[in-house]
């Protein structure tokens, strides 16, 4: 079958959020009733791999002309009539959770810990930097999230871990996946906790409750009054020309831990540990495409809190201006350089001749990606350190404050667990 079949719809069953096509008039179809933008994913993958979000006609059919050509040389992320591609409608900036639980044949549900991704819904969880506890989220979306999770475990009938991904908008709490084994989170939340959940899942699946395991000490409270940063460690310095934007697609190769007793020290200690140093002063090269300028003074004005001082593209610039954050301007088209409109030139060269000690670039949605391609692939040659979302920027100026009001220090992972109240 083609067009919009299974379809997916909302609680109020009218307005349809996904289904299922084998052509690029079906996928046409599809998008006719979910609108733009859409998460397009072929079957049978993992890794997310040749996923896409797709904004317009243009994209969809590069998607699906692509997944056609992946189908007839019989690589992963092919589309055939056996193999249709599932097209979703794309929640825009929602904040992406990852929940680790363990059901006992009871039907008692441990839920080990809930995780709040930094990157927003859209960056693959495997490529997400995520905190736990949760830092924005809600008291009714945690709950709703764990109402969730026992729903989801008791229908699947679970005996030992479960791992499900949701994305919060609007605090409206969507379930995206449920996967009933062990996730690569585990040993994250394990060391973040205290508790070892491993062993835990392992008796449940021989047979033992979490009650007879929480008399024994197994199960315990978790370990509180820190906060824990996972992130992901991406190959991009062994591979210089290709593009660090981040999306559906994992490109991770390992995962790394800070912890602190802040957000801000556990992120910025996580960035050191995956090869990321942020720095202490110097000049910030600044571009963001338009939905996140809205940002663009917030983080202007913390970096210079911090005392850095910014070059932006003039669009960035401008919005900056608005704002009163003093700030130089670039070029940062590599095709055309207006020097007349600028103070610096080009932004490529000034990270080729070291200029530049920190980069914030968020590509655009549609159109042309020529000129931040190239200022991130100078970054990534330079070895410049390099965020491509608005929240990880966030982040990463918090982190930056909060190491200048207190160094960083190091405390054993048993001195952390110790904290517990």
């Amino acid at each position: 079958l083609d067009g919009p079949t299974d379809e997916i719809k909302d609680t109020n069953n009218r307005i349809k959020i996904g289904a299922t096509a084998t052509t690029l008039a079906g996928a046409r179809a599809v998008t006719q009733t979910t609108g733009y933008p859409v998460l397009v994913r072929p079957s049978y993958v993992l890794g997310g791999r040749a996923m896409r979000i797709v904004h317009d006609d243009a994209q969809l059919a590069d998607a699906m002309a692509e997944m056609e050509l992946f189908g007839s040389l019989g690589r992963e992320g092919g589309l055939s009539s056996s193999r249709p591609v599932l097209i979703d409608r794309f929640l825009q900036g929602a904040t992406e959770v990852d929940v680790d639980a363990i059901r006992d044949h009871t039907g008692e549900v441990l839920i080990g810990g809930v995780m709040e991704h930094v990157e927003e819904a859209g960056i693959h969880s495997g490529d997400s930097a995520c905190a736990l506890p949760a830092q924005t989220l809600s008291e009714q979306a945690l709950s709703t999230i764990s109402e969730y999770v026992h729903k989801i475990a008791a229908a699947l009938d679970v005996r030992g871990l479960i791992n499900v991904q949701f994305a919060v908008a609007d605090n409206k709490v969507y379930v995206i996946e449920a996967n009933p084994r062990a996730s690569r989170t585990v040993p994250f939340v394990a060391k973040a906790t205290g508790v070892p959940l491993a062993m835990v899942a392992s008796r449940v699946m021989l047979g033992a409750t979490l009650a007879q395991l929480r008399d024994e000490g197994l199960v315990r409270p978790p370990a509180t009054g820190h906060v824990s940063v996972k992130e992901a460690v991406l190959p991009f310095n062994r591979f210089p020309e290709v593009d660090t934007t981040l999306g559906p697609e994992m490109r991770s190769t390992g995962e790394v831990m800070g912890i602190d007793t802040t957000f801000g020290r556990a992120f910025i200690k996580a960035q050191s540990a995956a090869g990321t140093e942020l720095p202490m002063q110097g000049r910030v090269f600044v571009s963001l495409n338009d939905r996140d300028k809205a940002a663009a003074v917030e983080i202007g004005q913390a970096l210079l809190a911090v005392g850095c001082t910014i070059v932006a593209t003039i669009g960035t610039a401008d919005v900056l201006t608005a704002g009163g954050v003093v700030v130089e301007r670039v070029v940062g088209k590599v095709s055309q350089r207006v020097q007349q409109q600028s103070d610096l030139g080009d932004a490529v060269a000034l990270i080729n001749d070291g200029s530049i000690v920190f980069v914030i670039n968020t590509p655009q949605d549609s159109g042309t990606h020529r000129d931040g391609e190239a200022i991130r692939k100078a970054a990534n040659v330079k070895g410049v350190s390099l965020v491509t979302t608005v929240r990880a920027a966030r982040a990463a100026v918090q982190g930056m404050r909060e190491r200048r009001d207190t160094p960083l220090g190091i405390r054993s992972l048993q001195e952390y667990h110790g904290l517990s109240s």
